[in-house]
């Protein structure tokens, strides 16, 4: 009886009814955070005159500081951002969404192909800015994969790490991204890498050696922002998020 309540109950909270409320809610509750957090945000101008020159950028983050990211953007230029189409990937879109954002739907392992043409589509010929979680949708964490860097190295667009840190937050350290849960009224601070060009003619050695160089960087400004915030800081995973396959109909594998 126990287990068909719970059953239940989880078949209710992942309803599409319950996604659109819990997105909306998800939103006003990021609103709240980012309109009542004193935030250092010097680099942001920084930020936006690289984009401004630009016209478009490839932004990435990692998964678990991609919560509080929308709030900070200032809607000039087009941003697209390439979402995970299940489970907490929709909640993710819808949270997107409510800022404005696109939303291309895939990730590395689930639709992959028609994700990659459509991100190069966006920035390329509709000269339109992508964001990427370079280590979702399963981990480890703070490992970035090499999907950036292609789409750099194919559209001549620079790739600039985003993260974030709060003082005071739940971090969800059971999860494999440890994701940040910033609590409102707080002090916080945004921090981004230098620019990473990919040369068109880049060999597989030198791509390696610059998806190294940004990985270090994004995990460089991570650490530092949450020791700005008097945090101890995050330390990359190994965990990889264990992938849920439906059992096998009539004998099929």
């Amino acid at each position: 009886m126990a287990k068909g309540i719970k059953k239940f109950t989880r078949r209710i909270l992942k309803s599409r009814p319950a996604s659109v409320i819990t997105g909306f809610l998800v939103y006003l509750y990021t609103l709240l955070v980012g309109c009542t957090t004193r935030w250092q945000k010097d680099a942001l101008k920084d930020f936006y005159k690289i984009w401004d020159k630009e016209g478009s950028i490839i932004i990435v983050i990692w998964h678990g500081r991609a919560t509080m990211i929308p709030f900070f953007w200032n809607k000039k230029h087009p941003l697209n951002a390439l979402v995970s189409m299940h489970n907490d990937g929709m909640l993710m879109a819808r949270l997107l969404k409510h800022y404005g954002l696109g939303i291309i739907g895939g990730s590395s392992t689930a639709n992959a192909r028609q994700a990659a043409v459509s991100l190069m589509k966006t920035i390329k010929n509709e000269g339109e800015t992508i964001a990427i979680i370079p280590d979702g949708p399963i981990g480890p964490s703070m490992k970035m994969n090499m999907s950036p860097l292609y789409f750099a190295q194919k559209s001549g667009k620079p790739v600039i790490g985003i993260t974030y840190s709060v003082r005071r937050a739940k971090i969800f350290t059971k999860s494999w991204d440890d994701m940040m849960f910033p609590f409102p009224f707080n002090r916080g601070i945004i921090s981004f890498t230098k620019p990473c060009y990919v040369p068109k003619d880049a060999s597989p050695e030198q791509l390696e050696e610059l998806r190294l160089r940004l990985e270090r960087e994004m995990r460089d400004i991570n650490t530092a922002a949450d020791r700005a915030m008097g945090r101890t800081p995050v330390m990359p995973g190994t965990l990889i998020k264990q992938k849920r396959h439906k059992p096998a109909i009539n004998g099929e594998k």
